[in-house]
């Protein structure tokens, strides 16, 4: 069966003349899935009966339902959605979750891509389970549109569950679907992929898209960055930065790179005159997270005092800064808390 959600008007139109309908159909299909976000053949209903029927033969739209939601204290959701496994062997991590965040002016969705995911970072519960498959377009975009809170939606941001550039081909799919005329039409500033610093697919993603990047970096001592990320070793933030200075970010879309401050670790002003020096020259902003300890991860979360030092400081040496408000810590869906696990059922 073909997955239809996530297929380009050009792919739609490919699939309609093979089965011989009009080439209007593919129109109407992205009408039905992408701007009525209808989850169902049936319920198209300016398709001919015999086009719905044939739908129903040769393929599915790609929508299914979350299987649980979590809402915290403070307003935030964590949804886990089922992926449909198509290895037998494997029978781990088989769900995915999705962070929906609401703010005063803003409603962010925080989507994954991968089941667990290779980077192996040391702090991410998500990267001590290692990596068992990427997720499709459709997984990725059924995130979006299966949760309650679907046309609220502002921002999307890819720093859920996974590397997104590990999985570039299906980032760019539903990036294009997002953003196309004929999907939702959105504006790529309202879409922010994550990375640890993958440079060639960075490169790609610079080229081929308009999205906002963050970038984890963590600590911007070579040596110790790559203790904490073992991918520094691979693709080392030196070169990340002078592939990022070849582009023109003013007025054109957002860089950020994302700090979490771990005691003892990378919050004294060493370490952040060190990310003053290596940012130099690069119009971005530096986001620094709080950690959310988790079992079997050895960091610690800095204290607030060393957190204003270290803004105050970036602040005063010219690097924009903010430190980032943790959001549904009660229900592990803070940054670095996603472990696409379902809850045990109560016992009757």
């Amino acid at each position: 069966m073909t997955t239809l959600l996530g297929l380009s008007l050009s792919q739609l139109q490919d699939l309609c003349l093979k089965e011989g309908f009009p080439k209007f159909t593919a129109k109407q299909l992205c009408d039905w899935m992408y701007n009525k976000r209808v989850d169902n053949f049936d319920s198209m209903t300016n398709l001919s009966l015999k086009i719905r029927a044939r739908l129903n033969e040769i393929a599915v739209v790609g929508r299914s339902a979350a299987v649980d939601c979590q809402q915290s204290v403070d307003g935030t959701k964590k949804y886990l959605f089922e992926i449909q496994d198509t290895d037998s062997q494997n029978h781990q991590s088989k769900y995915v979750e999705a962070v929906y965040i609401p703010a005063d002016d803003r409603a962010t969705l925080c989507v994954s891509c991968q089941r667990g995911c290779k980077m192996g970072c040391r702090f991410c519960v998500t990267g001590q389970q290692g990596f068992h498959g990427n997720l499709t377009a459709a997984d990725i975009l059924n995130q979006i549109f299966s949760i309650e809170e679907s046309s609220l939606l502002t921002n999307i941001v890819f720093m859920g569950m996974g590397e997104p550039l590990d999985n570039f081909d299906a980032i760019k799919q539903t990036l294009e679907a997002l953003t196309a005329d004929w999907g939702l039409g959105w504006s790529p500033h309202r879409l922010t992929v994550s990375t640890v610093g993958i440079t060639p697919m960075l490169k790609r993603l610079l080229d081929e898209t308009q999205c906002h990047v963050a970038v984890s970096l963590h600590n911007a001592f070579p040596n110790e960055r790559a203790e904490m990320m073992p991918m520094q070793k691979a693709y080392p933030i030196a070169g990340v930065i002078d592939l990022l200075k070849q582009y023109n970010w003013y007025g054109q879309r957002r860089i950020s790179f994302e700090y979490t401050m771990f005691k003892g670790v990378n919050d004294d002003l060493n370490h952040a005159a060190e990310l003053v020096k290596v940012t130099r020259g690069l119009h971005c902003r530096v986001n620094l997270i709080r950690f959310h300890a988790s079992p079997d991860v050895p960091y610690r979360c800095a204290d607030e005092h060393a957190m204003t030092t270290f803004r105050d400081y970036l602040e005063n040496h010219g690097v924009t800064c903010t430190i980032r408000t943790s959001r549904g810590e009660d229900i592990m869906a803070a940054c670095g808390l996603l472990a696409g696990q379902k809850r045990e059922e109560p016992q009757q």
